[in-house]
């Protein structure tokens, strides 16, 4: 008898053990299933091909460009704005380019502000979806994908570029009939944030032929003319190009015997001072005797180099490089 009820009591023992095991297996399997759903939530996605044709239409009033504020509390820093050029978006995990007004920006908060990553991240994901964006991604790039398209971007390091191996990145896009396909990603860590914004538009050419008739006004109603004309690189000899320009300038010459010219040499402010200021002599110098060599009184005519001492703009960019790079025809009176 007490046998038997040894056996009993040692059975419940068992099943206890057994049932007890079961609920802790059950908890450990349920951890590691919670485990995999949030780490799913930083790998790319790439179940489905991207097409903005499958997107429906905003019918949200977006405003104009960048469309949005930022949230309260928070700013940027000197963000990059231009009216054309290319930024980089995730679709399925490759980061794409796409052309257009572009606007790029860090962000940081108020002073005296703390940065709240869960407040940047939900004011935009909020307010997007209310003006009806659709999330394209929300994932990490991975660093073979960074070291394949990192050299084709060219503002890689400028302000609130993005797009880094290891990046956690949300884009996404905006179907306007107005105003057509908006682009918008953003990634935020514990002290502040990047956002970019892009209208795409096609590029549209604005480079035209240098013709006397351009020159003779800009000398009637400005008394100057500024030209770009192309010459070897960090060298005086004066392109096939340059030449067409220079042609034009002696057409004008010859058109009004009265007409003097100072032509004056501009560069940007890279590289050694000295050095830039000969070169820009030097090219003045160039034009001038092409224009004496097709018929022009040299006593029309007067050539000096400035080197980078006028700049017409910032050398802040390379945009703004370009335009300090230029030849200044100045009319005598």
């Amino acid at each position: 008898m007490k046998k038997a009820i040894l056996l009993a009591a040692l059975s419940v023992v068992v099943l206890s053990c057994n049932k007890t095991n079961k609920t802790e297996q059950t908890v450990i399997e349920s951890e590691k299933q919670s485990e995999e759903v949030v780490d799913t939530a930083v790998v790319p996605q790439k179940a489905t091909n991207f097409d903005i044709k499958n997107i429906p239409f905003s019918e949200g009033d977006l405003g104009v460009f960048p469309f949005f504020t930022l949230p309260e509390g928070l700013r940027t820093i000197q963000p990059l704005q231009k009216k054309f050029d290319v930024c980089f978006f995730p679709i399925n995990g490759v980061m794409t380019p796409f052309e257009g007004r572009l606007y790029k920006a860090n962000i940081t908060p108020e002073q005296g502000e703390e940065f709240s990553q869960r407040y940047f991240e939900k004011s935009l994901d909020d307010y997007l979806l209310a003006v009806g964006a659709v999330k394209i991604f929300d994932g990490e790039i991975t660093k073979e994908e960074y070291d394949r398209y990192n050299k084709e971007d060219h503002n890689k390091g400028d302000q609130g570029d993005m797009g880094y191996a290891g990046q956690r990145i949300k884009f996404y896009v905006i179907r306007s009939k107005e105003q057509g396909n908006i682009y918008v990603q953003f990634t935020a860590h514990s002290a502040g944030g990047s956002l970019n914004i892009l209208q795409e538009e096609a590029f549209k050419q604005t480079i035209a032929k240098i013709s006397a008739d351009d020159i003779q006004r800009d000398l009637n109603d400005k008394g100057k003319s500024i030209l770009y004309i192309q010459f070897d690189l960090d060298k005086s000899d004066i392109t096939a190009d340059g030449d067409d320009a220079v042609r034009q300038i002696a057409t004008v010459l010859k058109r009004d015997p009265n007409l003097k010219i100072a032509i004056e040499g501009h560069t940007d402010n890279t590289g050694n001072a000295a050095h830039n200021k000969d070169l820009s002599k030097n090219r003045a110098n160039a034009v001038m005797q092409s224009l004496i060599a097709q018929g022009i009184d040299k006593t029309r005519l007067s050539a000096k180099g400035f080197g980078a001492d006028k700049p017409l703009v910032a050398n802040d960019s390379e945009d703004n490089k370009a335009k300090n790079r230029r030849v200044e025809l100045v009319k005598i009176k």
